[in-house]
């Protein structure tokens, strides 16, 4: 069958390529992959800068955002042949550590985890994948495919999860919320923020293009510049894009009790001049607060399913930008103007 292969920590090695049948030993639930989206771990997978293979290999099957569907699965596995799923990504240290013993592998402490297409586990990036019943994650048919925004959304579900249980310390009723960044991430955040009833702003640099209509289709309000020039303060931010300088700006301007949650990962080697004790001085005596939210775990794989299922269908399909079939892999990571999230297909 084919997959699309890298050999981690060796940039220009990607390509497509026939491998064997995916093992019975990665699961019983057997899955036709339709389609994967492409992200920056992506990217930065194939340019050589990150990624593990398999013990034993030297090369990787890519991907970790997929959509398939159920080919073979033994009874009482949750799912059926013809069930359109999502595979989660990361996979319990086998220590385990505390959290991963208890379900609450994205907050793995020993870093002993697997992450399938990123970490020492092939992904889904090929015709056909095997998967443990406990994590595969069934999708609403109606979404067809853009079902592939799962694993997206389920980190944004994670993070507004963290959001309401640091704010849920004291009375916690936040009306205003500001996402920056409008990439998928921040758009899918922007959807569970007006989901929930705020009043939802979305901060990116874009002017024109495709960002600015998906934040207003939402009902949201769009804003280019700084953090203080999208209007009051807001009680929540989600943070998706990892800038440096726009983190601490949400951070200096988040409202009183306010929580600030950074999804997006900062490069290093960049310096800012930052007044640190009037940022601190804020953010004790308003009770401010900062987390950092990575990865997700099945229930955030359910609460995105469940958010998806309740967004408009073709504010959805508008999302997915671009589909690539998989035999012109490479245009799938080019970054195009217009591009909001691009997917590589499979089938049908």
């Amino acid at each position: 069958m084919k997959a699309l292969t890298v050999q981690p920590l060796t940039a220009n090695s990607a390509r497509l390529e026939d491998v064997p049948e995916p093992p019975e030993s990665d699961g019983p639930v057997l899955v036709e992959t339709l389609a994967v989206g492409v992200c920056g771990t992506d990217v930065e997978i194939v340019s050589g800068a990150y990624g593990w293979a398999p013990p034993g290999r030297d090369r990787l099957v890519l991907g970790h955002e997929s959509l398939g569907r159920v080919l073979d699965a033994p009874a009482g596995a949750g799912v059926a042949a013809g069930d359109l799923v999502v595979g989660i990504v990361r996979r319990p240290d086998p220590v385990p550590c505390g959290n991963c013993a208890v379900g609450e592998w994205d907050f793995c402490r020993n870093g002993e985890y697997t992450e399938r297409g990123i970490k020492a586990r092939d992904g889904y990036c090929s015709e056909r994948y095997r998967i443990e019943p406990d994590f595969v994650v069934k999708v609403d048919p109606g979404l067809g495919s853009s079902g592939v925004l799962l694993e997206p959304a389920s980190v944004v579900a994670k993070a507004w999860e963290q959001v309401e249980r640091i704010g849920g310390r004291a009375h916690f009723a936040p009306r205003r919320a500001l996402v920056t960044g409008a990439g998928p991430i921040g758009l899918l955040a922007a959807l569970v923020g007006v989901q929930k009833g705020l009043d939802v702003h979305v901060l990116d640099q874009v002017t024109s293009g495709p960002k600015p209509q998906l934040v207003a289709a939402l009902g949201a309000t769009y804003h280019t510049g700084a953090v203080k020039d999208a209007g009051d303060a807001p009680d929540v931010v989600i943070e998706c894009t990892g800038v440096g300088a726009l983190v601490f700006d949400a951070m200096e301007h988040v409202g009183p009790g306010g929580v600030v949650c950074l999804t997006g990962v900062s490069s290093g080697g960049r310096s800012l001049d930052v007044d640190a004790g009037m940022l601190n001085r804020s953010m004790v005596l308003e009770n401010e607060s900062v987390v950092g939210s990575v990865n997700a775990n099945r229930r955030h794989y359910e609460a995105g399913a469940d958010a998806l299922a309740a967004a408009d269908r073709n504010w959805l399909e508008r999302v997915v930008s671009r589909r690539v079939p998989i035999d012109d892999w490479g245009a799938a990571l080019e970054r195009r103007p217009d591009d909001v999230k691009v997917v590589i297909e499979l089938g049908h």
